[in-house]
């Protein structure tokens, strides 16, 4: 028992080898990062092979909107995890006490606008993007549950964004098991079973999210030896709440701007048909696994610069950030090399359409340098995050976004049409893509280095 409750114990990173404790952060929010992606996984998988194909690309047309709308959740949960990590490395009780209670607060009141406003114009913006008629009605019913059902989704992400700033990524990997294998089952049984098709994998999404919500809210009221979860805390304080939208919102609006440039692409996708679209849905799907160490390395990094700038302890991040910035590169490579030699095995998961297959694969081949220049992106964003300056990758990330993926994008397709493909080449969505990635490294890299994210602590 003493061993299971030292193997949850919260981290403190402060101390001992830097690379080995980012390591030991990172793995088990790597695993579940790769549950989390399960989720979207299995919809695909379930509605491709028991609904057939357009089911398969009405799902992929409503991600874009989805992440949109849920930006609000993406800047709490941002600004949540990079001050209670400070607080928590400098041993802040109270302040952290106040900071949770504030971001619980603060996500409640998130959850119900964004269940009314994407509830209203989800089937605009659907409209606006001219989705095929034959999957829009889909798209919709998809999207409205999901919003509706919002809650779940909003206190995960932030309560285990919570719990990874104070060090613990065992819970949430934990919760977030559970709730896969319930999401799986309920795929299966709404689909598979009651023919429920993409309103069912939806549904199962929202049943599933909100278990491992419930599961970080139970674990965090039994973390009394670092904070208190007393009621007079959930009231709005105007400085920890400020602190915590004003840290969250650059990510945010990172998050908008990043949706905003999917959607534009995604109306250049829909105009290449129904066979692109789940094309683009099914890499898109197989690049969700290929991001997961770019992500989970950035999310600890975050974590770990978060701890050691609010002990003040500069040179240990900077060592930390080399470390682990080469470490998720050499991991970033190695899953992308096993995802071009399989390729098509993977594809085939998800439909038996052989050129569905072949085209996808194609496409998945532009992106494969990109996943390692991503690397070095996420782990230097996430130092530069977590030491308090979340303004500089999001002024990256939104430049390389606007400025080089979607003119890049449609220069490329006004360039190559012919009377062979009089939309252009449909290679320019992913050859914009990489553009935008190698270029975001290079940039990423260039602020790190003048070292201006120091100045920024809580």
């Amino acid at each position: 028992m003493e061993m299971l409750k030292k193997f949850f114990a919260p981290v403190d990173m402060t101390e001992g080898s830097p690379w080995k404790k980012i390591v030991f952060f990172t793995v088990p929010m790597l695993v579940g990062n790769i549950a989390q992606q399960l989720y979207n996984t299995v919809d695909s998988v379930v509605v491709g092979n028991y609904v057939g194909d357009n089911a398969l690309a009405a799902v992929g047309s409503a991600g874009p909107i989805l992440n949109l709308l849920l930006v609000l959740f993406v800047g709490i949960s941002v600004g949540a995890g990079i001050i209670v990590s400070q607080y928590f490395g400098a041993k802040e009780r109270e302040k952290l006490s106040v900071t949770i209670g504030n971001c619980i607060t603060l996500t409640a009141a998130a959850t119900v606008l964004v269940m009314v406003v994407a509830s209203l114009v989800s089937r605009p913006l659907l409209e606006l993007l001219d989705t095929p008629e034959s999957i829009i009605d889909w798209c919709q019913s998809y999207l409205l549950i999901l919003f509706i059902g919002s809650a779940g989704l909003a206190f995960y992400n932030i309560l285990s964004g919570i719990l990874r700033g104070l060090g613990d990524s065992m819970s949430a990997l934990a919760y977030l098991l559970v709730s896969t294998v319930v999401n799986i089952v309920l795929d299966l049984v709404f689909v598979a079973k009651l023919g429920m098709g993409v309103s069912g994998v939806a549904l199962a999404t929202v049943i599933a999210q909100l278990i491992s919500a419930l599961l970080c809210f139970w674990r965090l009221s039994k973390m009394t030896d670092l904070f208190d979860m007393k009621p007079r805390y959930l009231k709005l304080e105007k400085q920890h709440a400020l602190k915590v939208i004003q840290l969250g919102l650059p990510s945010g609006i990172t998050q908008a701007i990043f949706s905003m440039a999917m959607i534009v692409v995604q109306s250049l996708t829909n105009s290449f048909g129904e066979m692109f679209i789940a094309a683009n849905v099914i890499i898109m799907r197989v690049d969700g696994f290929a991001m997961m160490p770019n992500f989970s390395f950035g999310t600890a990094m975050t974590t770990y610069a978060g701890q050691n700038v609010g002990a003040r302890m500069y040179d240990r991040v900077e060592k930390g950030a080399k470390q682990g910035t080469w470490i998720a590169m050499g991991v970033s490579a190695i899953l992308t090399s096993l995802i071009l030699i399989f390729g098509k095995a993977l594809m085939g998961i998800f439909t038996k359409t052989p050129e569905l297959v072949d085209l996808s694969r194609d496409m998945m081949g532009i992106l494969a340098v990109g996943y390692v220049a991503m690397a070095v992106t996420q782990s230097l964003s996430g130092v530069m995050r977590g030491a308090g300056d979340t303004v500089t990758p999001m002024w990256i990330s939104i430049a390389t976004t606007i400025f080089i993926r979607v003119p890049v994008a449609y220069g490329i397709a006004f360039l190559t049409r012919s009377a062979e493909f009089p939309g252009g080449r449909q290679e320019c969505i992913f050859i914009s893509l990489l553009s935008s990635w190698v270029a975001g490294a290079v940039i990423t890299f260039f602020f790190y280095k003048r070292g201006k994210w120091k100045e920024r602590a809580v």
